[in-house]
């Protein structure tokens, strides 16, 4: 406390000669037999020290108006940027899609709520594309997938990229029909897909659907519809096969 006392004592006054004109002005006003050129004198002063802190005062103020406007400025970019990253923590890098964290969160979201389908597919053959074409093209035919799927999804569920090849949909508190008809389309869509060359070749997916009451666990929709998947590999691939329900 006393190292700040001292701190505080040894500050500037900014207003020194202010208080030393009006100090002088006190002096003369309370002074008797004063001359009008003395009163002239002292308003004068007085005036000079006054346009003095108008000026400094409107110095401050524009000084004031730029920090506030980079302020406001910098909390922008900070907005931008959080979204920025908020995007990048939730989104596939490659085609835009929900990551992995992203999707299953989803689904719990929805799960926990209005119940959904869940539909996992899987790219036919996808090894071969990257073996016989390099990852590049790889990507590309990925991206092209994708494309197919948000044409046929829109806005009636969620498109997330859970691995390398393999993608899952969510459709909120819908039927096992409708998510087979959803799974049917996204199919279709696929195989009717013309891609890029060098790729000159058909490329498919398997699907597998699940249909989930409110209140079912993720691991238990997502197996189920998982389970589905490899049923429609096992019986020739390029297809869509439906989990039970109980």
């Amino acid at each position: 406390m006393h190292s700040i006392a001292n701190t505080a004592a040894h500050l500037p006054d900014l207003f020194e000669s202010e208080t030393q004109a009006l100090e002088r002005v006190r002096q003369t006003l309370a002074a008797s037999g004063v001359t009008a050129t003395v009163y002239r004198e002292s308003l004068v002063e007085i005036m000079l020290h006054f346009e003095r802190l108008m000026r400094e005062t409107r110095r401050l103020i524009g000084r004031s108006d730029r920090a506030e406007r980079e302020m406001n400025a910098l909390n922008l970019q900070l907005g931008t940027l959080a979204r920025q990253l908020e995007y990048r923590a939730t989104h596939d890098a490659l085609t835009g899609v929900l990551n992995r964290g992203a999707i299953i969160d989803r689904a719990c979201e929805m799960l926990g709520t209005a119940g959904a389908v869940v539909v996992v597919l899987d790219i036919d053959h996808f090894k071969r594309v990257n073996d016989d074409f390099g990852h590049p093209v790889g990507d590309a035919v990925i991206k092209g997938i994708v494309d197919c799927l948000r044409q046929v999804v829109g806005a009636c569920g969620q498109v997330g990229r859970v691995g390398g090849e393999e993608f899952t949909v969510l459709v909120p508190a819908a039927s096992l029909e409708q998510g087979q008809t959803l799974a049917e389309s996204m199919r279709l869509a696929i195989a009717e897909h013309v891609f890029d060359t060098p790729v000159q070749r058909l490329i498919t997916a398997s699907f597998g659907v699940s249909a989930n009451a409110a209140g079912t666990p993720f691991d238990t929709a997502y197996g189920a519809a998982d389970a589905a998947l490899y049923r429609a590999k096992r019986a020739g691939r390029n297809r869509v096969e439906c989990a039970p329900q109980e």
